[in-house]
This record gives C-alpha cells, structure tokens and sequence, in this order.
C-alpha cells in the first residue's frame, strides 16, 4: 500500500479569509490525501519551512489578495535556490490572465475560484508520482 500524497496548504500573506483554504484541505483530505493546513497571515519563507519539514509532495496556495504573481515568483525563487521541487498549485481570484505569466513562474496548476475539487485532485494524482 502506498503511502498518501502530503500536499501543504498555506495562506499567503495578510489575506484574511480562508474558508475557501479550509474547504479545499477537507476535499483533498477526503480524496486520500495527507494535508497540512498552515493557516493564516504566512511567509513565504514560512511557507517553504512548513513544507520542507512536512517533506510534502505538493504546495497549494489559496490567495484572495491579488498578491499571487510576487508571491508565486517569491516562492518559486526560495524553492529552486534550495533544490526542493514540489508540485506547486495556486487557487483563489486568479484572473485568467495572469494563468499564463503564474506557470511561467514556476506554478504547475492555477485554479481560479469555482474549480470543481474533482479537477484539483485529478492534477495533484497525475503530476504527483506516489509509492
């Protein structure tokens, strides 16, 4: 039996809702994986700490603030300087635009708000090699 693919769940910067974040960890954790919920008001550099710690598979941003571009360059920065590779997911108000200019900063899946959870966990199950 294979174990569960760990994915973090964080809160990026002074963003105060995370119902969204919330909702999220409970369908992944429904779906068989292991999550970790870091709550609100994050670092980025708490961010990649928790996950490092965690040894997760997956980092998943929930971002309401419209700080995803600096944030996902930030982070993605931190993540390459240190050779860890997660699978990283970004979720909230996304405008469409800014799909393309977030994975050309490293971000593997964006889903906007309204993504159907069944699509998120297809994504983490086919890019997250498990066993």
């Amino acid at each position: 039996m294979s174990k569960p693919i760990r994915v973090l769940i964080a809160k990026p910067g002074l963003d105060g809702h995370d119902r969204g974040a919330k909702v999220v960890a409970l369908a992944l954790r429904n779906a068989g994986f292991e999550v970790i919920y870091t709550g609100l008001h994050q670092t980025v550099d708490q961010i990649v700490e928790a996950a490092m710690q965690e040894d997760v598979a997956v980092i998943g941003l929930s971002i309401l603030s419209g700080a995803h571009l600096p944030i996902a360059e930030k982070l993605n920065n931190q993540l390459n300087s240190l050779g860890f590779a997660p699978l990283l997911i970004i979720g909230g108000s996304i405008p469409t635009a800014d799909i393309e200019p977030l994975q050309a900063l490293g971000v593997h899946g964006v889903f906007p708000t309204g993504s159907k959870f069944e699509s998120i966990v297809s994504f983490i199950n086919t890019h997250v090699k498990t066993g």
